[in-house]
């Protein structure tokens, strides 16, 4: 639900830059081919805005962005994420960290949750 409105959000602001940074001066409305490039990037963009990266990010970022994600105590999980630093950059699927929190019996919907928050 907070990604649709962080898109919703995105869309409105970037439709509302693109029509006054589009020439307002000259008075041309923007090219047809614009709101489409804008409504991809704005797609991608919302995607990847909740996550943030296991490796880089400090405890209370991730804690907000497992939070996001619906992790249950996401402090707590947050503090395991960066106590088994680092990550490798190429394991896009976070294999080690997923192995590491498996000791704590989470069940797998918590660790996916974990998972789909985070990037290497």
């Amino acid at each position: 639900m907070k990604i649709k409105l962080v898109a919703a959000a995105l869309v409105a602001g970037l439709a509302t830059a693109a029509c006054s940074a589009s020439g307002t001066a000259s008075g041309q409305a923007p090219a047809a081919g614009a709101t489409t490039a804008t409504t991809a990037t704005t797609a991608t963009t919302a995607a990847t805005a909740g996550k943030v990266s296991a490796n880089t990010a400090d405890e209370s970022k991730i804690a907000a962005a497992l939070k996001a994600a619906g992790v249950d105590n996401p402090e707590r999980w947050a503090e395991e994420v960066v106590e088994y630093r680092p990550y490798a950059a190429d394991d896009a699927d976070l294999t080690s960290l997923r192995q590491n929190l498996a000791k704590y019996n989470p069940g797998e919907d918590t660790v996916n949750k974990i998972v789909s928050a985070l990037t290497p």
